[in-house]
């Protein structure tokens, strides 16, 4: 079987190469194989091996994948994720990306002693299986235009602690999403096809979006639309 990967050294132009992997169950054990027998150089990233880490993400085709989860077929293209600078091969930065987990407060801010029951539970228990793979990421159009946009991974995460009984500073988590946050989002629904785990970060962005005009927040875009109203300016 051959798999056609893009190379990338940290200096020169990308490139696409041509690799004969033979039978391989998934992708990761093709790239074990290309590293092993092909080339010594090839540079990914993987640890767990079945699929709770998320540290072997990539794009097959276009569409985001865990490399030690996905069967690959004759003449796959495998390409990095999308919107991380690539340090070489499949291996990329996380770093920045990581940042706007913080940069949306998705994190316990104030403990707040409740018992949660098993309705209040099941409503946030998805997005607390998120592995931080960045398929989200990396699958998200706004990112082309808005490389500031805090992206769906961390707006779900924020959304996660939003609704939870046990944050005491709730409003403080709104405030944090609304400047390239949950208004900027389309919607597109790409976020929730490519996650591993099921989660529905455009759901979450949503809900996040009902807590805003709850805390009394609109959309900053809502003025600039046009409802096709006739202009009768001179």
């Amino acid at each position: 079987m051959k798999l056609e990967i893009m190379r990338f050294d940290g200096k020169r132009v990308e490139r696409y190469e041509e690799f004969e992997v033979g039978r391989v169950a998934t992708l990761l054990e093709a790239f074990y194989r290309i590293k092993e027998f092909e080339d010594p150089t090839f540079t990914f990233e993987a640890e767990c091996r079945s699929g709770i880490c998320g540290a072997c993400a990539v794009r097959v085709n276009g569409k985001e994948r865990l490399a030690c989860s996905h069967t690959p077929m004759e003449n796959d293209r495998i390409e990095p994720l999308e919107y991380h600078e690539v340090q070489r091969d499949m291996l990329v930065r996380r770093e920045d990306s990581f940042e706007k987990l913080t940069k949306a407060g998705a994190y316990l801010h104030r403990y707040e002693r409740s018992v949660p029951d098993t309705k209040e539970e099941r409503k946030t228990e998805i997005q607390s299986d998120c592995i931080l793979c960045e398929s989200c990421y990396s699958a998200c159009p706004v990112l082309a235009i808005d490389g500031s946009f805090l992206g769906p991974f961390a707006l779900s995460r924020a959304y996660r602690y939003a609704a939870d009984s046990r944050e005491g500073a709730k409003e403080e988590i709104v405030a944090s999403v609304q400047n390239s946050g949950v208004w900027d989002c389309t919607l597109c629904g790409e976020c929730t096809a490519v996650c591993p785990q099921g989660i529905d970060p455009k759901g979450d962005i949503l809900a996040l979006r009902t807590l805003s005009l709850q805390s009394g927040y609109s959309d900053p875009n809502f003025a600039t639309l046009s409802f096709s109203t006739p202009d009768f300016s001179f």
